[in-house]
């Protein structure tokens, strides 16, 4: 099926094929049509597999076709000031030729100039729940025009504890409207607010649950917690200069690791909840231009941040939420292109990995990167099997080792660690960090 085929107008077509799209994903092509129609809609989805365009793009074809009138008429509201920021930007690249005016507004930034925007006159627009009740109560704008509403990341709003705002807002909002609401996943929460604001709708799931794509290729790694940063390096450093978004559970982790690999002559950046709004957009615009090798992230950087073709994610350290390894890996391998993702596992970390084995449906293969072998592993031992229906037994004590451990077997195109020395711990990468191109890993940006 083409974009043609799903009533889109001339204008949002040419919008389209300038962006270079070829054909409807599989949730565009399942969720524009039944919102044209007018029709209430839930809808699941992997990261990575562009709703926002299976949203935009219908709601932008609406209100191109209504008679001009003053007042927000389209309300996305979304979890995180990056995925409210990415959200304007496709629709700001999607509604090029037409009369619609679209805007922003979030948190940690003053609110004078998101003020003159919605003075100026929009019809839709996109925010963060804080923000938007901060901005209705103090009288600077009105939602009694809304036609449309949209829940972007609704389980990862409830996640942070929005709840409240939401109900405060449906309460604002015109009782008579569309509703959207697209989640990466369909827990009890997300069911129980579905029933109170979807009118009949449409449910539409393009994938299993908590399942990660496909196109990315997993590997967990085994390694002592003194020497993740250590084998993290020697990752990097085996990438041939491309970018990696590396995750961590703590802010003050985040800036910490950040610091090592700038020392270590890596072009770093860390963003999390302790950074400004300008701190933060800085760096993720750093990384998205290519001028910032490794983006070091807590999971607030784990939805919403859209960087076509980046090819890694590193887990430095493994989330206690099994679904919030969905949502990390989901950064790479977006839109049917490749990715790998490599996780860092300490022994303390294991019960992690173990869970997300359940929520994944599939057992987990625990590794040895050579050079950085566990020194508590048992002799012989360098691949453990995580079950993920019952605990696993204690791996028996061989007389010989099975072979020798390190990075992954390379294929088509080379993979980080496969042109690895096969003896001796490798502590970083050589001088000169990114620079060194003569590395396993080739230029994916080809691709």
């Amino acid at each position: 099926m083409s974009f043609k085929n799903l009533g889109l107008s001339s204008e949002l077509l040419k919008a389209i094929e300038e962006k270079g799209y070829q054909k409807p994903s599989p949730i565009q092509e399942k969720a524009i049509p039944p919102i044209l129609s007018g029709r209430d809609l839930l809808a699941s989805a992997q990261t990575g597999t562009g709703k926002t365009a299976g949203f935009a793009l219908p709601i932008l074809n609406i209100l191109q076709n209504k008679p001009k009138r003053k007042g927000i008429k389209a309300l996305v509201l979304s979890p995180t000031r990056e995925l409210s920021a990415q959200i304007y930007d496709n629709f700001k690249a999607y509604s090029t030729g037409l009369s619609l005016k679209s805007a922003v507004i979030f948190g940690g930034v003053k609110q004078g100039p998101q003020v003159d925007k919605i003075k100026s006159g929009l019809d839709i627009l996109i925010a963060t729940p804080g923000r938007l009740l901060d901005l209705y109560y103090q009288g600077e704008l009105t939602l009694d025009k809304v036609e449309v509403l949209v829940l972007d990341e609704a389980d990862r709003m409830l996640d942070m504890g929005f709840y409240q705002d939401i109900q405060k807002i449906l309460r604002i909002l015109p009782k008579e409207r569309q509703n959207l609401l697209f989640s990466a996943t369909f827990n009890t929460e997300i069911r129980r607010l579905a029933n109170k604001i979807l009118k009949d709708p449409l449910t539409v799931e393009v994938a299993p649950q908590n399942t990660a794509a496909e196109t990315v290729r997993q590997v967990y790694y085994r390694v002592d917690k003194p020497d993740k940063a250590s084998a993290l390096l020697h990752l990097i450093g085996s990438m041939g200069g491309e970018q990696v978004l590396v995750f961590c559970r703590t802010k003050h982790g985040a800036s910490r690791l950040s610091k090592k690999l700038e020392k270590k002559s890596f072009t770093s950046a860390a963003i999390h909840g302790d950074k400004s709004q300008q701190q933060r957009l800085k760096a993720l615009a750093g990384f998205k231009s290519g001028a910032i090798q490794v983006l070091v992230a807590t999971d607030i950087a784990a939805r919403g941040l859209d960087i076509p073709l980046l090819p890694y994610v590193v887990n430095f350290e493994m989330p206690n939420v099994p679904a919030d390894y969905v949502h990390r890996i989901g950064r790479t391998g977006r839109a049917g292109s490749e990715g790998e993702a490599f996780s860092l596992v300490a022994e303390d970390e294991q019960a992690y990995v173990q869970a997300i084995g359940k929520l994944l449906k599939k057992a987990v293969k625990l590794k040895t990167l050579q050079g950085f072998e566990p020194k508590q592993q048992e002799a012989g031992v360098e691949q453990r099997e995580v079950k993920t229906n019952k605990p696993s037994p204690k791996p028996k004590p061989k007389s010989k080792p099975k072979g020798r451990g390190g990075a992954p077997k390379a294929k088509a195109h080379s993979r980080p660690g496969s042109n690895s020395p096969s003896g001796g711990r490798k502590k970083g990468p050589s001088k000169g960090g990114q620079k060194n191109k003569n590395t396993a890993v080739g230029n994916r940006r080809s691709r």
